[in-house]
């Protein structure tokens, strides 16, 4: 087998060792087999449930808050990032609230998110984006802050003006850093929306589905629901990684 292939399929060897392990654990009886359906039967009714349409609407709803909560973020978080970055000393100055909130569970924030915006789609967004933003903030500073001091002092030294130092690049070498906080931003925006979903009053969306599954007892709904939850993530994840490599192709490079 060729490299490029072993390359290709390499991706493939977790998801196998997942279900091996599934399958191994209900062939073994280690849980009620009420409890944990063999993975051929959940992945059978998951592709039942894609095929008639009925997951559709809760997809959609989850895909809908995430997308709306990191866009959001993003465009609170890069630039105010980025002018945070410029100057450390602004970035010191507010840094303790960056990382108070950031290293406070958003979860734990929902009571209050709900006496703000009520039992809304807001509310699932607003958390969510709040949660999203923090990470992005403190990705986009620490990338303009670690910007090589090399080449801003040759820059400065051959009498660049200093927008063109930011510009040129501060800017440009806090991209890599950037988009890691926009990797993870996104995730914690997926985490939080589905949390949300699970414990504010919600009709639609994947979180409401896999808690409605369990309180009925929709075993196979609710691993079904579990499984696209955790797909969505690595589609996101990996949607971001292809854009970071087309827009960031110097990362690491000399």
């Amino acid at each position: 087998m060729s490299n490029i292939w072993r390359r290709r399929l390499l991706p493939l060897v977790g998801p196998l060792i997942l279900f091996l392990f599934w399958q191994t654990a209900v062939s073994a009886n280690w849980l009620n087999p009420v409890l944990l359906p063999s993975p051929v039967d959940t992945l059978s009714y998951l592709f039942s449930a894609l095929a008639d349409g009925s997951m559709n609407q809760d997809m959609g709803a989850t895909l809908y808050r995430t997308m709306m909560a990191f866009l959001f973020a993003a465009l609170i978080g890069v630039p105010l990032g980025v002018v945070l970055g410029s100057s450390e000393q602004l970035y010191r100055s507010v840094e303790f609230l960056v990382d108070f909130f950031r290293s406070t569970p958003s979860s734990a924030l929902i009571p209050l998110f709900m006496l703000i915006f009520g039992i809304t789609d807001a509310n699932k967004i607003a958390i969510a984006a709040f949660a999203a933003v923090l990470v992005i903030l403190f990705n986009s500073a620490y990338g303009v802050m670690n910007a090589k001091k090399t080449r801003i002092m040759a820059a400065q030294v051959m009498g660049v003006s200093r927008w063109h130092v930011f510009k040129d690049i501060m800017l440009m070498e806090s991209l890599p850093q950037t988009f890691v906080g926009l990797r993870t931003g996104v995730s914690m925006a997926l985490v939080i929306v589905i949390v949300a979903e699970m414990f504010i009053g919600s009709e639609t969306g994947l979180g409401h589905r896999i808690i409605d599954a369990q309180q009925l007892f929709n075993i196979k709904d609710m691993y079904a629901s579990i499984l696209v939850t955790g797909a969505f993530g690595y589609l996101l994840n990996l949607a971001f990684l292809l854009i970071e490599k087309r827009c960031v192709h110097w990362s690491g490079k000399a």
